[in-house]
């Protein structure tokens, strides 16, 4: 018999497709709504251009709307479920089929450097969390898919990084802690993380439309 074949790496990427008034909502104010989700779509495209020169063998963008022009070849999407954020990511999951790395649009600060570490962690057997420093987590990383380390976590929390990391112990896993992102929730967020990447069209966008970071 011959030998199985390794199941792809998977990095999945979940976002919200940058509508006015759907999206980083909490920018407004200083920004109107347009401007907020002008923000988003320039962090999208640029966590997206990361994720496209990581070594990941397979591309999935779990969307919870329509593609845009900002969305790059080289990506599966699949749309996103109803019900709560520990249900989609649950469903997002379902799509991985060995080991995966699971990020959002809210850190374009990633480096395909820093991915390429984290899934070959993932893909040597072990798991990895990136927290936030909103007290969330950015990041997620399993040797295969366990759906169930999601449920009963509290998503949108100061104490949801702390939850998600305590139940995957429940689940025997033991994580691998990413260094620390801050998330773009706020203007001083957004302008927080185009200082990290200067150059970017996250920090263009910024600059654009916040004003200098100095």
């Amino acid at each position: 018999m011959f030998p199985a074949m390794p199941l792809p790496t998977t990095l999945l990427v979940m976002a919200k497709a940058p509508i006015a008034g759907r999206v980083k909502t909490r920018l407004c104010p200083p920004c109107e709504p347009a401007e907020a989700a002008a923000i988003a779509e320039a962090a999208l495209a640029d966590t997206l251009a990361a994720v496209l020169c990581c070594g990941a063998e397979r591309r999935v963008l779990a969307l919870d709307g329509e593609p845009g022009p900002w969305l790059p070849p080289g990506f599966d999407v699949v749309a996103q479920v109803g019900g709560s954020f520990s249900t989609r990511l649950a469903a997002a999951w379902s799509t991985v089929e060995g080991p995966g790395l699971q990020i959002g649009m809210d850190t374009p600060q990633v480096t395909p450097t820093g991915l390429d570490h984290a899934l070959d962690l993932v893909t040597a057997g072990g798991s990895v969390l990136g927290l936030a420093t909103d007290g969330g987590w950015w990041a997620i990383g399993m040797s295969g898919p366990a759906p169930d380390v999601f449920h009963g976590v509290p998503m949108s929390a100061p104490d949801t990084g702390a939850a998600q990391l305590r139940s995957m112990r429940r689940h025997g896993l033991d994580p691998h802690l990413l260094p620390e992102l801050r998330d773009i929730d706020t203007a001083t967020d957004a302008r927080e993380v185009a200082r990290e990447i200067p150059g970017s069209r996250t920090a263009e966008t910024v600059v654009a439309l916040l004003g200098a970071l100095a």
